[in-house]
């Protein structure tokens, strides 16, 4: 696990969402290869086990009310990978 700049964060997600490059859930997430993969601050448990075994290390955002609203999605999301 490890943290990162938050405010960076999202921004880089905006910016890659407009260029198509950002995989929503966390059946994409675990998919391939991705550059980046990130999830809200309160992602379940759950999920955070499935992308250990995977060995992907994401780095955390904020609570996910605040990345959906900062990021202007019209659904819920834990987790975002950049490919």
């Amino acid at each position: 696990m490890f943290l990162v700049d938050l405010k960076m964060s999202v921004k880089e997600i905006k910016d890659e969402m407009e260029k198509g490059n950002v995989l929503f859930g966390i059946r994409q997430a675990l998919k391939g290869k991705k550059k980046k993969v990130f999830v809200v601050k309160d992602v379940r448990e759950e999920t955070l086990g499935m992308l250990k075994v995977k060995k992907i290390e994401p780095a955390f955002l904020k609570l996910k009310d605040d990345v959906v609203k900062e990021l202007g999605l019209d659904f819920n999301c834990e987790v975002f990978s950049i490919k």
